[in-house]
């Protein structure tokens, strides 16, 4: 008998983790005023990687280790192109662009999930 465990793939995990990083950019835009408040992101591509046993590992002992500058959790600190007085890293334009785009990245999976899912009642039911 077919196993039904893995059967809406990574998308199931790039959904938590996209949900997370919209979180995160939110945090973010409301920080915005907040006097020395670090921006910080969630570096997508490394979670998902690492959570699907995917991580890019050296082909060789002398090669450099991959991602050495974020924590074990993905999350990483923005780097501001204009520095702040009051040691404010949120750039509320780039904070604004990540989200939109991390909006749609979300909406997109949601999307893949549902033609998923009414494919899948729709073999259940022979059509």
């Amino acid at each position: 008998m077919a196993r039904f465990d893995n059967i809406l793939g990574i998308h199931e995990q790039a959904l938590a983790l996209r949900s997370q990083r919209i979180d995160l950019l939110a945090q973010n835009i409301a920080n915005a005023q907040t006097p020395g408040f670090k921006a910080r992101d969630l570096d997508f591509k490394a979670v998902l990687s690492a959570a699907t046993g995917d991580a890019l590992q050296t082909t060789h002992r002398q090669h450099f280790a991959v991602g050495g500058d974020q924590s074990r959790d993905g999350m990483v600190y923005r780097i501001p192109m204009n520095s702040s007085a009051d040691g404010n890293t949120v750039e509320s334009s780039v904070e604004q662009a990540q989200f939109g785009a991390a909006a749609a990245q979300y909406q997109a999976t949601l999307d893949f999930l549902n033609n998923r899912v009414s494919g899948l009642r729709r073999a259940l039911r022979g059509e």
